[in-house]
């Protein structure tokens, strides 16, 4: 099979994200299944708000046309997403929006069509981010992407980790790592 390269990401800005933690467990699980990961943290890459004035007036912004260009060189997506008022974060909303826009001989959504992902979230409330979930995956979907149907939720985040970004609970560890175990698998499988 050939090497897959999996970009794996949070949509959360936060230094100690929950997020942050539980994405970079799914990265162990796609390297043990042969996946070449680059972890993509988004306070290094920041954006403006998507504004087509903007965007019209000056073009692309730096940053926007790195991530297109990081999303085009991966044909998977690990994401775990942050739960903000039952949806979607806004950090995550606006990185997909500004990815989404055409650049000059782009054809439109090149960073999504034919990529492969898979959603995780954790929050500190009982349901850990579920119905967040939702939102993203209809997103995701309505642009090309093939979002895989497992996924995981793993609530009550203040007391889910250890002092290493682990999951204390030894079944739901596996879980995360099987994400992206099953991404890195799958994906080889869609690209042979």
């Amino acid at each position: 099979m050939p090497t897959i390269k999996i970009l794996a990401f949070a949509g959360s800005a936060r230094k100690d994200s929950f997020n942050k933690k539980l994405v970079k467990i799914a990265v162990a699980g796609a390297k043990a299944a042969g996946a070449e990961v680059t972890y993509l943290d988004f306070r290094d890459l920041p954006l403006p708000l998507y504004d087509e004035d903007l965007e019209e007036s000056e073009g692309l912004p730096d940053n926007a046309r790195k991530l297109k260009a990081m999303m085009k060189a991966h044909q998977g997506f690990l994401i775990a997403c942050p739960e903000y008022n039952s949806s979607i974060t806004p950090l995550l909303k606006n990185a997909i929006d500004w990815a989404s826009r055409p650049d000059l001989d782009e054809s439109p959504l090149v960073c999504f069509k034919d990529k492969v992902a898979i959603l995780m979230s954790t929050s500190p409330g009982g349901l850990g981010g579920l119905r967040g979930l939702v939102h993203v995956r209809s997103i995701l979907s309505n642009i090309g992407v093939l979002v895989l149907p497992d996924r995981q939720a793993i609530g009550n985040a203040l007391q889910a980790f250890d002092e290493n970004g682990n999951l204390k609970d030894k079944s739901q560890q596996e879980s995360i790592e099987q994400l992206g175990h099953e991404l890195a698998t799958i994906t080889a499988k869609l690209n042979v």
